[in-house]
């Protein structure tokens, strides 16, 4: 197999500003809409799910954890969708790829707003619930890798980490969403109503937004970077992009792409998911405070993320990164003494706390794993390093933790969870080679040099 031959002196011209904005606008409207319904998910899944959709067992924590059981399919369908919406995405275009995950994650998620609850179908319902949770994370495993892209291949390379944290920043706008509308929901109604009816509305509403999502994403143009790669490698006939050629020719930078994935995806749902659980179920915390403290939380994360993102422009990818790791080693031993005072404000504090943390892990991530791989094969290789980390790490994170209180009744085995997570990525972050202001046409050119070669060398034997 051959890799596209590239003129090293040709150079794609910077988009204009205005353009680059709009490619952002459409980047972001899709990812909220994506992730408002997967989030949707994991805070329905710690409030309703575990007593609608499964038996009564005696323990209100048995419930949780059947519920995060089933958040966990998403999960492991997320790098399947990677590896399929990946090669579709290498092969064909960002544009495409995305239309089609934001449709099929609304539709699920829409779907699951409709099913009936234990009592009515019995062992059906759960079942059901899985199979749709499975296509919805089916979905959002193609979506991340080609949102961020989309916006990183049209990027300054001065800027990229600036502005492809923006699409990151989308994330908790959309999960903020979620929760405001659980959040009203859980006003507007008894408790009693809310669990029986309630909670389906915020499902229902995912059709409005993913029609807005989508109208602003058919708007939005391939990075010239992208085409040029696609024309070369159609007119020679090649076939070396996608998943296979990805981890044949570069399985160092799938595997640092997972370990810089690691420690970020479990600090974060262990915030914004088990801190839900935790507070619920040892101190019986209100419903509504506790949505509360998650919408300040995610009001301050969506502004950090880019000013994160900026700094890594600045200061380079690694400092920022194992900042991000070393000061989320520590969070979880504050943060839970934090929770046990009940004091709002320290609530509130302790989770915007620990999703500021994160965000120095968050927002150069799409930078980073871009830079890690060559056009022809970035989209499968950003996918499938972060989504088979996904299922090693967010989808096992509440399910440990939820066990580990539970046999334990204490929160240092979570605490000493995350510090090892924390080491984990650390060790990626070191592996890594700074890219600060690296261009992606110089990282093609090397890789179609480094197959030219090894194409000669072959020939010669």
């Amino acid at each position: 197999m051959t890799a596209p031959t590239r003129a090293s002196g040709h150079r794609a011209a910077a988009p204009s500003s205005s353009k680059l904005t709009r490619v952002v606008a459409a980047s972001m409207a899709g990812t909220v809409v994506e992730w408002y319904e997967f989030f949707l998910y994991a805070t329905a899944a710690s409030l309703v799910f575990g007593t609608y959709f499964f038996p009564a067992t005696g323990s209100p924590l048995d419930g949780i954890i059947a519920a995060f059981v089933t958040y966990a399919v998403g999960f492991i369908a997320r790098p399947l969708g990677g590896i399929v919406f990946g090669q579709i995405g290498d092969r064909f275009g960002r544009k495409p790829t995305l239309q089609a995950t934001i449709i099929i994650v609304g539709a699920a998620t829409f779907l699951m707003g409709c099913l009936p609850g234990f009592q009515s179908i019995g062992y059906w319902a759960p079942a059901m619930l899985v199979a749709l949770r499975f296509i919805q994370g089916f979905a959002v495993g193609g979506e991340w890798g080609g949102a961020v892209l989309l916006v990183a291949e049209q990027s300054p390379d001065r800027s990229r980490a600036f502005w492809s944290s923006w699409p990151q920043a989308a994330v908790p706008v959309g999960n903020l969403l979620a929760t405001l509308v659980l959040l009203v929901s859980s006003w507007a109604m008894s408790s009693a109503a809310f669990l029986e009816w309630g909670w389906r509305i915020a499902f229902w509403l995912s059709a409005v937004i993913v029609l807005v999502g989508y109208y602003i994403r058919r708007n939005v143009e391939e990075a010239p970077i992208f085409l040029e790669a696609k024309a070369q490698v159609e007119a020679e006939k090649a076939t070396s992009y996608g998943v296979v050629e990805v981890l044949r020719r570069y399985p160092i930078g799938i595997v640092q792409a997972m370990g810089l994935r690691f420690a970020e995806n479990i600090v974060y749902y262990i915030v914004v998911s088990f801190t839900i659980v935790y507070l619920k179920t040892v101190h019986e915390y209100d419903t509504s405070q506790l949505l509360l403290a998650l919408l300040i939380a995610h009001v301050v994360h969506f502004a950090i993320i880019p000013q994160a993102g900026r700094l890594a422009d600045r200061w380079g990818r690694k400092p920022v990164y194992l900042t991000g790791a070393i000061l989320s080693a520590t969070w979880a031993f504050f943060a839970f003494p934090m929770f046990d005072t009940l004091n709002p404000v320290l609530i509130v504090l302790a989770v915007t706390i620990g999703l500021c943390f994160h965000a120095f892990m968050y927002a150069p991530q799409p930078a980073v794993m871009a830079e890690l791989f060559p056009t022809r094969m970035r989209y499968s290789g950003v996918s499938l390093g972060s989504q088979v980390t996904a299922i090693l790490a967010g989808s096992l994170a509440p399910i440990l933790a939820i066990q580990w209180l539970r046999d334990f009744g204490s929160w240092l085995p979570i605490a000493l969870y995350i510090v090892f997570a924390c080491i984990v990525t650390a060790i990626a972050v070191l592996s890594l080679r700074e890219t600060k202001g690296v261009s992606l046409q110089a990282i093609d050119d090397a890789d179609a040099a480094r197959t030219n070669a090894r194409t000669a060398a072959a020939s010669a034997a």
